[in-house]
């Protein structure tokens, strides 16, 4: 058994209460928190812990949840800026990822998963739909056993409309993903989960949607999908099926709990009442929604209605970066600036989205999201003696505000220190890079895509 005590930071514990323990502590024992409280920490906590730990000036929180990413494309980033979404799809995601194999989706996703940890996420929703090479899935299910955060692999599909190189029929979708479950999912201490992620709607026939959510059912997995990103996407399925997305979903009789809507920008009230009254889950992304101008969406609204809404950072090749502190600063904003409310969210509400709403989207609430005793050993530590955040007035609002991931020294998932003072421990950081650049050089080369590396 191994225990760790926190002491001197500000502990922000996303519960019920928004309570702050300041200045506090916290006491992990194996995987889960023994202890927490306000103050110095008692003498026989003090006794009993292997490791002490001094934070003062700091603030430690729960591990945020990225709801939403493509850890492939961490190799895109900056590859196609400005660009509407299927453009910035048909002229350099598809022609690029079609290259890929295991090894390089491995290397990717080794990157990006360092990158959500040094941005604050410790569980990371990873919507992979490339399988070009069959091993993909397994190498990147690898890649996040290897680094020990909490990882669900959300495996994408599409069986009409998209680039054929990525385009399956439900028989193989089915058929590919029965050796990854059977590996993959509940391993690493139940640390790894997988389902099925239907692409879009204008990419999946109704039979294969009904026939992957059955599946998917079947072991108790969810369904993610992209929902109504865009206003082109909605008056497409209109034509074709004259539904709106979520409505069409319903019509299958496939709305549910375990179904997770990623951007759900262009929903009407209609669909927020039926995601309401279904118990489906949204997954906001503002900083690429804002970078792909594809909209706003009604936050404020699904949240008067009761729906869970976690908060993601989308892929790299749409945002450029996975970091969940910009996240939480872009979703405050952006609803701000859009009802011209400056109190239409507070950042305690905010952290409530990234982490207490993060779990319950990928149904691990009683286990994440808040630092309770009982609770997993998920954290992060912030400096906030910084130049960028002190004085420090509010502890909330300088985590939401002002925070980076620079100023993340520790990050813990399951009782065991990913990041401690600063750096990297389950690999050598800089050599991820290398091998991740030099991967992606190769992809680029052979998709004939112009890129600074080449």
């Amino acid at each position: 058994m191994h225990s760790i005590l926190l002491e001197g930071p500000a502990i922000v514990t996303v519960d019920d209460s928004n309570s702050v323990l300041d200045p506090g502590w916290i006491f992990t024992k194996n995987d889960v928190i023994e202890n927490i409280g306000k103050g110095e920490a008692p003498r026989n906590i003090r006794k009993e812990a292997d490791e002490i730990i001094e934070t003062p000036g700091s603030a430690v929180m729960p591990g945020m949840v990225n709801g939403h990413t493509h850890l492939f494309q961490t190799f895109f980033r900056g590859l196609a800026d400005d660009k509407p979404l299927l453009d910035w799809l048909k002229e350099c995601i598809w022609p690029g990822a079609s290259e890929l194999d295991a090894e390089s989706a491995k290397a990717a996703a080794t990157l990006g998963l360092i990158e959500n940890l040094r941005g604050g996420a410790t569980t990371v929703v990873d919507h992979q739909y490339i399988h070009v090479d069959p091993q993909i899935d397994h190498a990147v299910c690898q890649a996040a056993s290897e680094a020990g955060l909490r990882f669900i692999l959300a495996s994408g599909w599409a069986d009409r409309n998209y680039h054929p190189p990525l385009t399956e029929s439900a028989k193989e979708v089915v058929s590919r993903i029965r050796s990854v479950h059977e590996k993959w999912h509940g391993a690493e201490n139940n640390r790894i989960q997988v389902g099925l992620a239907p692409l879009i709607p204008w990419g999946c026939s109704d039979s294969a949607m009904t026939e992957t959510v059955t599946a998917t059912r079947s072991w108790g997995g969810s369904t993610h999908l992209h929902c109504a990103e865009t206003a082109i996407e909605v008056e497409m399925n209109i034509e074709e099926r004259g539904l709106r997305h979520v409505h069409w979903l319903e019509s299958l009789g496939l709305l549910g709990p375990d179904i997770q809507l990623a951007h759900s920008i262009w929903l009407d009230e209609d669909e927020i009442d039926l995601i309401s009254k279904r118990g489906a889950s949204v997954v906001h992304c503002p900083v690429s929604n804002m970078y792909l101008a594809s909209g706003v969406a009604k936050i404020k609204e699904m949240l008067d209605r009761g729906i869970t809404v976690a908060l993601a950072t989308d892929g790299p090749g749409s945002n450029n970066r996975q970091d969940m502190f910009e996240t939480c600063k872009a979703t405050v904003l952006l609803q701000k600036v859009d009802r011209l409310d400056a109190s239409v969210l507070q950042p305690e509400e905010v952290l409530h989205l990234a982490c207490r709403h993060g779990a319950r989207l990928v149904g691990k609430e009683k286990e994440i999201g808040s630092l309770e005793i009982g609770k997993k050993a998920d954290l992060i530590v912030i400096d906030l003696m910084t130049a960028f955040s002190a004085p420090v007035h509010k502890v909330a609002s300088a985590i939401v505000y002002c925070a980076t991931p620079r100023d993340v020294t520790h990050v813990m998932v399951d009782g065991k220190f990913l990041i401690k003072d600063r750096d990297i421990t389950f690999t050598n950081e800089k050599k991820a890079i290398a091998r991740a650049t030099k991967c992606a050089e190769k992809v680029f080369q052979k998709a004939n895509i112009p890129s600074r590396l080449l």
